[in-house]
């Protein structure tokens, strides 16, 4: 068992550097980087990113800048944070959610995108095939909704009694909200239980929610994925331990920073994953000829801590196939 150290970004500034910032020189390939949330708690995310450029032969600020752009969690600005990307004209558009990935396809169907999705990529439009993208984008396709059963599994494992579970949802983010709840409403009617959905789409929204669901007393909590959710991580871990519900999410980040549980796809692999297709585009390949990579690898991660502050005893059938332990 081990603790990960969870970093936190003042205003973002570990994830720009100096050189990134700096005036670059002529003919040096610029990376867009769009992400749909804000930059506080991507820094292994980005450090992978461009780890693997650099294992491609890219370095930031010698031979490649990269030009970040944060939607900040709100929707609407990425058509405009996109359009600018691509009026910088930028060599590659590396989009990291599913909102971003859509508004970057709407920007140009000519600058190289490579996508970040939780979202089947087919479905969305971004690709012809998972084999054979067929257009100018490619990327990660990492699984993040369609892990519904797994966690509702997990969760009915920590509380065995649990029949009746609360679904939290953002509707402002609508391709993944109807992702969650095609794949949870099918999980649950599988497992005999019973859900009610709970929707959230402000920081206010939050609190709301939570106020009803501590009128409701649901037995558990799922917290649907979205970027909007995976950034208020501490709100939601906070608010869940002082309603004393047992909740699950996606990202390791939520149990990290006190959340109970977390399960889903490494962000920081995907973030590698797309910084290696950067790398290979700048050196002439195409997105069409690159299929989308499926994300393979999965964290459980388990706050034991938090759990003893529910009242909670972690079954060891848990504990054996969890990846990691916070004490």
């Amino acid at each position: 068992m081990k603790r990960r150290a969870f970093i936190s970004l003042l205003g973002g500034a570990a994830v720009w550097p100096v050189a990134a910032r700096a005036q670059q020189p002529a003919g040096m390939p610029v990376v867009g980087y769009l992400n749909a949330s804000a930059p506080t708690a991507y820094a292994d995310d980005l450090r992978a990113f461009r780890a693997a450029l650099k294992e491609g032969g890219y370095v930031e600020g010698e031979n490649v800048a990269i030009e970040y752009r944060w939607g900040e969690d709100k929707p609407d600005r990425l058509a405009v944070l996109a359009d600018e990307l691509v009026r910088r004209r930028v060599s590659v558009l590396v989009a990291a959610s599913a909102p971003a990935s859509l508004a970057a396809a709407k920007a140009t169907t000519t600058i190289p995108v490579v996508f970040m999705v939780p979202e089947d990529p087919v479905r969305l439009g971004l690709v012809a095939s998972l084999a054979k993208p067929g257009g100018n984008a490619t990327g990660v396709n990492f699984f993040a909704a369609e892990l519904a059963a797994k966690r509702l599994e997990l969760l009915r494992m920590l509380v065995p009694l649990a029949k009746r579970i609360a679904v939290l949802i953002n509707p402002a983010e609508p391709t993944i909200a109807a992702a969650n709840l095609r794949d949870v409403e099918a999980a649950a009617a599988s497992m005999g239980l019973q859900i009610r959905v709970f929707n959230a789409s402000s920081v206010a929204e939050i609190d709301t929610a939570f106020a009803a669901l501590a009128s409701d007393r649901p037995d558990a909590l799922f917290i649907g994925s979205g970027p909007f959710f995976a950034n208020r991580s501490v709100q939601l871990a906070h608010l869940a331990t002082r309603h004393v519900i047992p909740a699950v999410h996606g990202p390791r980040r939520y149990p990290e920073v006190g959340g109970l549980m977390g399960y889903g796809a490494s962000l920081t692999e995907a973030h590698r994953q797309a910084g290696a297709y950067v790398g290979r585009i700048l050196k002439g390949a195409k997105p069409a000829d690159l299929p989308v990579v499926q994300g393979t690898k999965f964290e459980l991660v388990i706050n034991a801590s938090t759990a003893r502050l529910l009242g909670i005893a972690l079954p060891p059938s848990l504990l054996a196939i969890a990846d990691e332990v916070i004490e």
